[in-house]
């Protein structure tokens, strides 16, 4: 019998960034079609599409028209797209909920504290659930502590994680980390430190490149 080929792969996204939903949902569905072939490391790592954003976040289409000049008929177009593209992997993007864009620094904080618990990707699909289904205000440390909740995680220790800033240092060294290997703009997927996939891709380029490379390793 084969035994499975072990990959780590490092996640570089941002939980305000749809097309990491859908690169997430479809690498999950790839690898479950190489199960038995492959055994993935899944270590999500973090990014901010709009470091700068103020707390209290920015209209959706403000933000688009004045970042990269869409015009409300891009907008719309661009959405039904991606909103497509979710419903084919299994993830609801709400259109109608989700109104404006946040920070999301403390939101990667948690993810680093979910890392140590062996809980971040439950983490990570509760966030992106809560801002692209939801609609929630995932820079609210009232939202985050749901979702929390909802990925089965200590809520009382995670308000002391954002009480107390901690891990602040942690995902800063990290964003410049993966900024420093050229990484900027996401998702960024990174096999075996090596092996770079960029974007929302379908399951079956994800499963073609995994299958190719786990044959070079």
């Amino acid at each position: 019998m084969t035994t499975p080929t072990p990959l780590k792969i490092d996640f570089v996204s941002d939980v305000v960034c749809p097309w990491c939903a859908v690169g997430l949902k479809s690498l999950e569905q790839a690898l479950r079609h190489l199960d038995g072939q492959v055994t993935a490391e899944l270590h999500f790592q973090p990014f901010e599409l709009n470091p700068q954003m103020a707390p209290e976040g920015e209209d959706i289409g403000e933000h688009l028209a004045r970042k990269y000049g869409s015009t409300p008929e891009q907008f719309a177009q661009n959405h039904e797209a991606i909103r497509q593209r979710g419903a084919a992997v299994g993830f609801t993007f709400d259109m109608n909920k989700r109104r404006r864009i946040y920070n999301s620094f403390d939101a990667h904080r948690l993810l680093h504290w979910a890392e140590l618990q062996g809980k971040q990707g439950a983490l990570k699909l509760a966030l992106l659930e809560a801002y692209f289904t939801e609609g929630e205000d995932i820079s609210s440390h009232d939202v985050l502590l749901r979702v929390v909740g909802k990925a089965a995680l200590d809520t009382d220790e995670a308000r002391a994680v954002l009480a107390e800033h901690r891990y602040a240092d942690e995902v800063r060294e990290r964003e410049r980390f993966y900024q420093a290997q050229g990484i900027h703009s996401v998702p960024a997927i990174i096999v075996n430190e090596r092996y770079l996939i960029q974007g929302g891709q379908p399951p079956e380029v994800f499963e073609e490149t995994l299958r190719r490379i786990a044959a070079e390793v």
